[in-house]
Protein backbone atom coordinates (compact mmCIF):
# COMPACT_ATOMS: atom_id res chain seq x y z
CA UNK A 1 0.00 0.00 0.00
CA UNK A 2 1.34 3.73 -0.80
CA UNK A 3 2.77 5.97 1.82
CA UNK A 4 1.34 9.10 3.14
CA UNK A 5 3.44 11.99 4.74
CA UNK A 6 2.54 14.89 6.23
CA UNK A 7 6.10 16.09 5.08
CA UNK A 8 6.66 15.52 1.53
CA UNK A 9 9.71 14.10 1.05
CA UNK A 10 12.42 14.95 -2.49
CA UNK A 11 10.17 18.58 -2.50
CA UNK A 12 11.00 20.16 -5.46
CA UNK A 13 12.80 22.95 -3.64
CA UNK A 14 15.25 20.65 -2.62
CA UNK A 15 16.20 19.15 -5.91
CA UNK A 16 18.20 20.17 -8.32
CA UNK A 17 18.43 20.53 -12.19
CA UNK A 18 16.88 18.31 -14.25
CA UNK A 19 15.31 16.38 -11.61
CA UNK A 20 14.18 19.43 -9.73
CA UNK A 21 12.32 20.67 -12.91
CA UNK A 22 10.79 17.45 -13.72
CA UNK A 23 9.41 16.70 -9.89
CA UNK A 24 8.75 20.40 -9.74
CA UNK A 25 5.95 20.29 -12.82
CA UNK A 26 4.80 16.93 -11.47
CA UNK A 27 3.83 18.49 -8.03
CA UNK A 28 2.56 21.88 -9.62
CA UNK A 29 0.37 19.67 -12.29
CA UNK A 30 0.08 16.29 -10.80
CA UNK A 31 -0.59 13.25 -13.23
CA UNK A 32 -1.22 16.07 -16.08
CA UNK A 33 2.56 17.15 -15.73
CA UNK A 34 4.17 13.35 -15.86
CA UNK A 35 1.88 14.00 -19.20
CA UNK A 36 3.49 16.94 -20.72
CA UNK A 37 6.64 15.93 -19.38
CA UNK A 38 6.90 13.05 -21.57
CA UNK A 39 5.19 14.70 -24.57
CA UNK A 40 8.49 17.04 -23.85
CA UNK A 41 10.76 14.69 -24.38
CA UNK A 42 9.77 13.48 -27.94
CA UNK A 43 10.80 17.16 -28.44
CA UNK A 44 14.12 17.58 -25.90
CA UNK A 45 15.76 13.91 -25.56
CA UNK A 46 17.43 15.29 -22.88
CA UNK A 47 14.58 14.38 -20.97
CA UNK A 48 14.69 11.02 -20.64
CA UNK A 49 11.71 8.99 -19.54
CA UNK A 50 14.01 6.88 -17.47
CA UNK A 51 14.54 9.80 -15.38
CA UNK A 52 11.16 11.20 -15.21
CA UNK A 53 8.57 8.11 -15.30
CA UNK A 54 10.33 6.76 -11.54
CA UNK A 55 10.04 10.12 -10.03
CA UNK A 56 5.75 10.03 -11.04
CA UNK A 57 5.98 6.39 -9.40
CA UNK A 58 7.91 7.88 -6.51
CA UNK A 59 5.10 10.56 -5.68
CA UNK A 60 2.31 7.95 -6.28
CA UNK A 61 4.38 5.72 -3.72
CA UNK A 62 3.18 8.79 -1.31
CA UNK A 63 0.17 9.11 -2.18
CA UNK A 64 0.73 12.36 -3.59
CA UNK A 65 -0.62 10.87 -7.13
CA UNK A 66 -2.46 7.86 -8.98
CA UNK A 67 0.04 5.26 -10.55
CA UNK A 68 -2.84 4.40 -12.63
CA UNK A 69 -3.73 7.94 -13.82
CA UNK A 70 0.12 8.83 -14.08
CA UNK A 71 0.61 6.17 -16.72
CA UNK A 72 -2.39 6.94 -18.58
CA UNK A 73 -1.01 10.76 -18.59
CA UNK A 74 2.44 9.62 -19.59
CA UNK A 75 0.98 7.23 -22.31
CA UNK A 76 -1.41 10.02 -23.89
CA UNK A 77 1.72 12.88 -23.94
CA UNK A 78 3.72 9.47 -25.52
CA UNK A 79 0.91 9.18 -28.26
CA UNK A 80 0.27 12.60 -28.97
CA UNK A 81 4.13 13.56 -29.48
CA UNK A 82 4.45 10.61 -31.64
CA UNK A 83 1.59 12.00 -34.10
CA UNK A 84 3.27 15.17 -34.55
CA UNK A 85 6.27 13.18 -36.08
CA UNK A 86 3.89 11.19 -38.04
CA UNK A 87 2.10 13.82 -39.54
CA UNK A 88 5.09 15.42 -40.11
CA UNK A 89 6.51 12.44 -42.24
CA UNK A 90 3.38 12.23 -44.13
CA UNK A 91 3.34 15.73 -45.08
CA UNK A 92 7.02 16.09 -46.23
CA UNK A 93 7.15 12.81 -47.25
CA UNK A 94 10.01 10.73 -48.81
CA UNK A 95 12.35 13.41 -51.25
CA UNK A 96 11.32 16.28 -49.04
CA UNK A 97 12.54 14.60 -46.04
CA UNK A 98 15.29 13.40 -47.60
CA UNK A 99 16.45 16.52 -48.71
CA UNK A 100 16.23 18.45 -45.81
CA UNK A 101 18.50 15.59 -44.11
CA UNK A 102 21.38 16.29 -46.38
CA UNK A 103 21.67 19.64 -45.78
CA UNK A 104 21.64 19.23 -42.11
CA UNK A 105 25.60 19.34 -41.20
CA UNK A 106 27.02 16.07 -40.81
CA UNK A 107 24.12 14.15 -42.20
CA UNK A 108 23.56 12.41 -45.53
CA UNK A 109 20.93 10.77 -47.66
CA UNK A 110 22.22 7.59 -46.38
CA UNK A 111 21.47 8.06 -43.13
CA UNK A 112 17.81 8.34 -44.33
CA UNK A 113 18.07 5.75 -46.59
CA UNK A 114 19.12 3.30 -43.75
CA UNK A 115 16.53 4.30 -41.81
CA UNK A 116 13.75 3.75 -44.45
CA UNK A 117 15.12 0.66 -45.01
CA UNK A 118 15.01 -0.73 -41.12
CA UNK A 119 11.40 0.29 -41.04
CA UNK A 120 10.18 -1.27 -44.27
CA UNK A 121 11.94 -4.29 -42.98
CA UNK A 122 10.43 -4.35 -39.12
CA UNK A 123 7.51 -2.38 -39.83
CA UNK A 124 4.53 -2.44 -36.53
CA UNK A 125 7.52 -3.95 -34.64
CA UNK A 126 9.99 -0.66 -35.48
CA UNK A 127 7.48 1.63 -33.87
CA UNK A 128 5.99 -1.15 -30.66
CA UNK A 129 10.22 -1.43 -29.58
CA UNK A 130 11.38 2.08 -30.71
CA UNK A 131 9.12 3.14 -27.93
CA UNK A 132 11.27 1.75 -25.71
CA UNK A 133 14.93 3.22 -26.89
CA UNK A 134 15.94 6.64 -25.95
CA UNK A 135 16.19 9.26 -28.73
CA UNK A 136 14.46 6.51 -31.21
CA UNK A 137 11.39 6.93 -29.76
CA UNK A 138 11.41 10.47 -30.68
CA UNK A 139 12.00 10.22 -34.51
CA UNK A 140 10.36 6.54 -35.29
CA UNK A 141 7.67 7.98 -36.27
CA UNK A 142 9.10 10.05 -39.01
CA UNK A 143 9.49 7.01 -41.64
CA UNK A 144 5.86 5.36 -40.41
CA UNK A 145 4.51 8.75 -41.28
CA UNK A 146 6.66 8.65 -44.45
CA UNK A 147 5.66 4.92 -45.89
CA UNK A 148 2.12 5.96 -45.30
CA UNK A 149 1.51 3.35 -42.03
CA UNK A 150 -1.99 3.29 -41.40
CA UNK A 151 -2.92 6.35 -38.89
CA UNK A 152 -5.10 3.39 -36.54
CA UNK A 153 -2.45 0.70 -36.98
CA UNK A 154 0.47 3.70 -35.68
CA UNK A 155 -1.49 4.79 -32.95
CA UNK A 156 -2.44 1.49 -31.26
CA UNK A 157 1.43 0.13 -31.54
CA UNK A 158 2.56 3.21 -30.42
CA UNK A 159 0.35 3.01 -27.29
CA UNK A 160 1.16 -0.41 -26.61
CA UNK A 161 4.90 -0.18 -26.64
CA UNK A 162 4.72 3.38 -24.67
CA UNK A 163 1.99 2.34 -22.02
CA UNK A 164 4.76 -0.90 -21.23
CA UNK A 165 7.05 1.40 -21.18
CA UNK A 166 5.61 3.77 -18.61
CA UNK A 167 4.01 1.03 -16.57
CA UNK A 168 7.45 -0.50 -16.15
CA UNK A 169 9.29 2.72 -14.98
CA UNK A 170 6.65 3.98 -12.90
CA UNK A 171 5.81 1.12 -11.16
CA UNK A 172 9.79 0.64 -10.77
CA UNK A 173 9.56 4.03 -8.83
CA UNK A 174 6.55 3.25 -6.81
CA UNK A 175 8.22 -0.33 -5.87
CA UNK A 176 11.39 1.25 -4.99
CA UNK A 177 9.64 3.63 -2.91
CA UNK A 178 11.65 5.90 0.08
CA UNK A 179 14.84 4.28 -1.34
CA UNK A 180 14.61 6.73 -3.94
CA UNK A 181 14.23 9.79 -1.62
CA UNK A 182 18.19 9.95 -0.93
CA UNK A 183 18.75 10.18 -4.39
CA UNK A 184 16.13 12.68 -5.23
CA UNK A 185 16.39 15.42 -2.56
CA UNK A 186 20.85 14.99 -1.89
CA UNK A 187 21.71 14.12 -5.37
CA UNK A 188 19.50 15.59 -7.95
CA UNK A 189 22.17 17.95 -8.86
CA UNK A 190 24.50 15.08 -9.52
CA UNK A 191 22.14 12.81 -11.35
CA UNK A 192 20.97 15.97 -13.60
CA UNK A 193 24.51 16.72 -14.68
CA UNK A 194 24.91 12.92 -15.45
CA UNK A 195 22.42 12.78 -17.90
CA UNK A 196 23.54 16.24 -19.59
CA UNK A 197 27.24 14.73 -19.69
CA UNK A 198 26.01 11.22 -21.22
CA UNK A 199 23.88 12.95 -23.82
CA UNK A 200 27.01 15.14 -24.50
CA UNK A 201 29.02 12.17 -24.73
CA UNK A 202 26.87 10.39 -27.14
CA UNK A 203 26.64 14.07 -29.22
CA UNK A 204 30.35 14.14 -29.19
CA UNK A 205 31.18 10.62 -30.35
CA UNK A 206 28.69 11.31 -33.13
CA UNK A 207 29.93 14.18 -34.65
CA UNK A 208 33.76 13.10 -34.03
CA UNK A 209 32.57 9.71 -35.98
CA UNK A 210 30.85 11.70 -38.87
CA UNK A 211 33.87 13.90 -38.98
CA UNK A 212 36.27 10.97 -39.78
CA UNK A 213 33.93 9.26 -41.83
CA UNK A 214 34.65 13.13 -44.04
CA UNK A 215 37.81 12.94 -43.85
CA UNK A 216 38.38 9.45 -45.22
CA UNK A 217 35.90 9.94 -47.91
CA UNK A 218 37.95 13.48 -49.09
CA UNK A 219 41.29 11.64 -48.89
CA UNK A 220 39.38 8.55 -50.95
CA UNK A 221 38.36 11.32 -53.93
CA UNK A 222 41.41 13.42 -54.25
CA UNK A 223 43.68 10.22 -54.84
CA UNK A 224 41.13 8.68 -57.01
Amino acid sequence: MAATSTTPYAASSDAEGLVGFVLSLMETLGEVGVGVAVFLETFFPPIPSEAVLPVAGFLAYEGRMNPWLAILAATVGAVTSAWGWWWAGRALGRHRTRALIERLPLLDGEDFDRAERFFQRWGAAAVLVGRCVPLVRSFVSIPAGIDHMPFWRFTLYTTIGSGVWNALWIGLGFALGPALEPALTRWSGLLSNVVVVVVAALVLLFVTLRVRRRVRESRADANA
